[in-house]
């Protein structure tokens, strides 16, 4: 009977997905063939070779399925994909950010006049969008599969929607990366996807949290861990953002060109509602999942205070929301307006250093192992940076300072330092944890992390550093006048003045990809290895435990 309602279920997700696959292969072929413009044509031909290529491997699973699956307790194959996706991606983001930056620095030696899809306007986009969403996104997916089987004490829900999940998050990524190339965007800030991508990222984000929430109903684990709330959150406010603030009318189904529902300053509110809420719940709360459980199992300490987690969790919940207006001083947004999210900026000082203070106390009784693991110091430092950077953006809130700092590499400074510090760092731990966990190999050169860990730690204290520098002076050098009242500096003179700056911004944007490449080869040869580490008791097989 077991066996019968499993086969069915089975064929239920398997049926569902291939229904998807079809409609999707459908569209695209007539989008193609009906497209009003190159780009397009192009973007449908894309989506319709993943389409195919997406149903040729649903068939293949189905008529040959893979037997180790079931073999495992858990769901590994898909968090495996998801970290060698989470890599390629990441060293694919950093390589474009190191491209724009030495543009910035040498125009003269990176401007490509015959490459228009080449350039900075084109790049930009990109760079943004693989780090966050195709590096960090691939790292939040693999770790909340793992993080919620792990502490649920069950397989992930869903059959095959997971890896629906990760190849569908895929297509995204390739259709966004193309499209930027090929000059397509909404020109909103982490909201560039046009209409069509928009509505694919929609399904593959609902199937998402399907996955997550039905792992978690089905838990033989009474309490809900508290990964699991910021990793719930997550989804769920994404999922709100992502869709009020694409709302948009497209001017033909056979175009990308589409106009938003909003307009004039309620169109600045909404995408800066969404563009602040993106760093809240993407990169911190969804982060905030990694660091309460991969420092606790690293460390091999419980968490400092659980309470505390706790209260961490609903503060942040509940304060974050608010605080997107404080992009909009000095504009046409009401003062009122901009004063609440000045104020609820300030006020996450609280519950942001309440969750440092939980993670970095988590090593009580601990702290030696930081002398000899550089992966739980990477883990650490992630933390310490996540400090720094919540009370660096309540400060830059303040009218009287975003007077100064607003449009300056000031607040450039101020993004890398959260994201590559925190963000970046925390998945650089817990990716090198998976690895180990997942392949049951041992780490085959902590030399290696330590040269990554000290090459990445070096390239961003020059890469924030010269941007407040370069940032402050700039905000100044805008703001002086001569005793005839007139500007004292020209635009041209204050690039002038920024030139040192950002050719050691490059630097540092060097140093962090040789690191990242490190840590690839790092990676591949524990993956690869053949010293075995000691198996995780939460990862025996299920007739082992059964048979318990």
């Amino acid at each position: 009977m077991t066996a019968a309602v499993g086969k069915q279920e089975w064929r239920i997700d398997a049926l569902a997905i291939l229904a998807i696959i079809v409609l999707g292969a459908f569209y695209a072929l007539w989008g193609a063939a009906h497209a009003t413009d190159r780009a397009f044509a192009i973007q449908m031909w894309t989506a319709l070779a993943a389409f195919l290529f997406g149903g040729a491997m649903l068939i293949g699973s189905v008529v040959r399925p893979n037997p180790a699956d079931r073999e495992s307790r858990y769901e590994n194959g898909v968090i495996k994909a998801g970290v060698i996706a989470s890599m390629f991606w990441g060293i694919a983001g950093f390589l474009v950010g190191v491209i724009i930056a030495a543009q910035l620095a040498l125009p003269n030696i990176f401007y490509f006049e015959d490459f228009g899809w080449l350039n900075f306007g084109r790049l930009r986009p990109l760079h943004t969008n693989a780090v966050i969403f195709a590096f960090g996104g691939n790292v939040l997916i693999a770790t909340s599969f793992y993080v919620v089987q792990r502490t649920c004490r069950a397989r992930l829900a869903g059959g095959l929607w997971s890896w629906f999940v990760f190849w569908g998050f895929q297509l995204v990524i390739v259709l966004a990366g193309t499209g930027y190339l090929l000059g397509i965007t909404q020109g909103r800030e982490y909201a560039e996807l046009p209409w069509y991508t928009d509505i694919w990222l929609t399904i593959v984000w609902v199937a998402y949290l399907l996955v997550f929430l039905g792992t978690i109903w089905k838990r033989q684990e009474k309490h809900i861990y508290v990964a699991n709330w910021f990793y719930l959150a997550f989804i769920v406010t994404i999922a709100m953002l992502h869709i009020v603030n694409n709302l948009a009318v497209p001017v033909s189904f056979s175009g990308w060109f589409s106009y938003s529902l909003f307009s004039g300053v309620q169109d600045a509110l909404t995408q800066w509602w969404y563009g602040h809420n993106a760093v809240g719940f993407f990169l911190t709360a969804g982060f905030l999942g990694i660091m309460y459980y991969f420092i606790p199992k690293q460390a091999d300490r419980p968490v400092y205070s659980y309470r505390l987690s706790i209260i961490h969790f609903w503060a942040l919940i509940f304060l974050y929301i608010w605080a997107g207006p404080h992009h909009l001083h000095y504009t046409a947004l009401p003062q009122w307006a901009q004063s609440l999210g000045a104020t609820f900026s300030i006020m996450l000082w609280m519950p942001s250093w309440g969750g440092m203070i939980n993670g970095l106390m988590t090593l009580s009784g601990a702290w030696d192992k930081l002398r000899t693991d550089p992966v739980l110091r990477m883990l650490v430092v992630s933390v310490a940076f996540y400090g720094m950077s919540t009370f660096e953006g309540p400060v830059m809130s303040i009218r009287a300072v975003n007077s100064l700092s607003h449009y300056t590499d000031w607040t450039i400074g101020h993004v890398h330092s959260g994201a590559l510090g925190w963000v970046a760092f925390v998945s650089f731990g817990a990716l090198y944890c998976l690895t180990m966990w997942l392949w049951k190999k041992r780490q085959v050169s902590h030399a290696l992390v330590e040269w990554h860990f000290w090459l990445s730690t070096l390239g961003i204290v020059l890469y924030i550093t010269s941007m407040w520098v370069a940032g402050i002076m700039q905000g100044l050098m805008w703001r002086a006048y001569n005793e005839f009242g007139f500007l004292e500096y020209s635009f041209v003179e204050t690039v002038e003045a920024m030139h040192p700056y950002y050719l050691i911004r490059a630097l540092g944007g060097v140093l962090f990809l040789v690191g990242a490449l490190i840590m690839a080869y790092n990676l591949w040869r524990t993956a690869t290895g053949k010293d075995p580490a000691v198996e995780r008791a939460a990862d025996v097989p299920a007739q082992a435990v059964a048979a318990e």
